[in-house]
């Protein structure tokens, strides 16, 4: 997801100058504050975050409590969240893995789990039985964290909650062999959209942060983020290589080989890949396309 500079406002230290903080990622609003907070920025009310997990395939955060408020991320199965309130239907919080706030359905979560296994394809199916032939009961977008059991007779499923899934579906967390770029590809044709980060829907930040981390390496959650923070700068001049990142007003994208990039883009409204010098076209309105160059090591 593209930000073309860092959303801040400020935030009232009890003492001393206001500092500006990233509203995206400082768990603060008008009436309460995570109590980590305490003592160190100023909030009518602290709460202490209650942990809860996703329980739904994909679970869409929001900008403000209502369905038709602008997608801001997502929160996939098996990841924490931390609420800090709940209002009706809606919980407000944050996620564990990049701290990124938001507004989700209460619903959509439940208690912890120790998740073993992560959707390393595409998408899987959570079947009734170790059959091909077995009803489907759900279906996981890569990304998704599963805990799974036992594999099954046929040799071709693992015990997962309360069916069985692939095991050509699923890798042992931290256990992914696919190189980041070999995972980009594996989604080429994933629908593009704002606030997406799993194997249903992407925007170009959401595909940086979803296979990197599918190989332990968190990524911030959005591009001027992952520019700021994430890998480490390419010499002026050095040759790009596969998996490396290219970074653009708003915009990043993952290098296939030195010449042509993997991204989620308006363009097609799909993650597609083609030629660098045809992205970079479409920023050609801006003073500098191009705004930096990494690469982060595996």
């Amino acid at each position: 997801m593209g930000i073309n500079k860092p959303i801040g406002r400020p935030i009232h230290k009890l003492t001393g100058r206001s500092l500006v903080g990233d509203k995206r990622t400082t768990p603060i609003r008008g009436d309460l504050a995570d109590i980590s907070l305490a003592g160190k920025l100023f909030a009518p009310h602290y709460a202490v975050p209650m942990l809860r997990t996703g329980i739904a395939p994909v679970t869409e955060i929001h900008a403000e409590a209502h369905a038709t408020s602008m997608p801001v991320s997502a929160l996939m199965h098996g990841e924490e969240f931390a609420v800090l309130d709940v209002a009706g239907d809606w919980a407000w919080g944050y996620c564990l893995h990049d701290n990124y706030l938001g507004y989700l359905r209460f619903a959509e979560l439940g208690n912890d789990f120790a998740a073993t296994h992560i959707v390393s394809a595409p998408a899987t199916l959570l079947v009734a039985a170790p059959s091909t032939k077995a009803p489907v009961l759900a279906r996981y977008p890569m990304g998704a964290r599963l805990l799974c059991g036992d594999l099954s007779a046929c040799g071709k499923y693992l015990a997962c909650e309360n069916g069985f899934v692939p095991c050509t579906h699923v890798s042992e967390i931290g256990c992914v062999d696919a190189t980041p770029a070999d995972l980009a590809e594996q989604l080429i044709g994933t629908p593009y959209s704002w606030g997406g980060r799993s194997g249903d829907a992407l925007d170009c930040s959401g595909l940086v942060q979803l296979v990197f981390g599918l190989k332990g390496i968190m990524a911030p959650r959005d591009a001027d983020m992952q520019m700021a923070d994430f890998g480490a700068e390419l010499p002026e001049g050095a040759p790009l290589e596969r998996g490396d990142l290219v970074f653009f007003p708003g915009h990043v994208g993952i290098m296939a080989d030195a010449e042509n990039i993997i991204h989620a883009n308006g363009a097609a409204m799909a993650v597609s890949v083609e030629p660098l010098a045809e992205a970079t076209a479409r920023f050609t309105e801006h003073e500098v396309a191009i705004l930096a160059r990494k690469r982060v090591a595996l």
